[in-house]
Order: C-alpha cells, then sequence, then structure tokens
C-alpha cells in the first residue's frame, strides 16, 4: 500500500518537474529518464506481486533504451544547430 503511494508520488514529482523545466532540453530529457526509472521499478514491483513471468520488463527496458537515445540525438542535433539547448532559441513559426 505505501510502496504504492511512494511510487505515485515520485511519478507525480517527476512530471511536475517536466511542466517547471522546460526550459532546457538536457532537464526534460533527465526528468523523462526519471519517469521511466519509476515506472520500470513499480512494474518489477507489480510483476513480482503476482508472481508473473518478468519477459516484459525486458521489452520495456528496450523501448526505454531507444526513447533515451532518440532524445540524446535530438539533444545533440539542437546544439550542433542553434549552439545550445534552450527552447527560446527554436523559431517555431
Amino acid at each position: 500500500m505505501y510502496i504504492n503511494m511512494f511510487f505515485s508520488l515520485m511519478f507525480i514529482i517527476g512530471l511536475m518537474s517536466i511542466s517547471l523545466n522546460r526550459n532546457h532540453l538536457f532537464l526534460i530529457l533527465l526528468c523523462l529518464e526519471f519517469i521511466v526509472l519509476i515506472l520500470f521499478i513499480s512494474m518489477i514491483f507489480y510483476l513480482n506481486f503476482f508472481e508473473n513471468e518478468m519477459f516484459f520488463s525486458m521489452f520495456f527496458l528496450i523501448f526505454s533504451v531507444c526513447e533515451g537515445v532518440l532524445g540524446i540525438s535530438n539533444l545533440i542535433l539542437l546544439i550542433r544547430v542553434h549552439g545550445n539547448d534552450f527552447f527560446c532559441v527554436l523559431n517555431i513559426l
């Protein structure tokens, strides 16, 4: 019971940190990886509680690594083109 509340609180803190730190792409990527880590740990506890297979957690790790690599490649591209990782330098219009 308390562990579910703890993971829910950590997930909400991760979402709040994304909404408060939306100036730098690197900080957003760190917050996303924090959220993925919290989801992975809660999924491991859930699967252990019901004594299910851990095979799904391997797929989750694969997709989270792909998400991290995609975010880092976007960060590198943004830094090479604009010189920094601020979102204010992007001209959306």
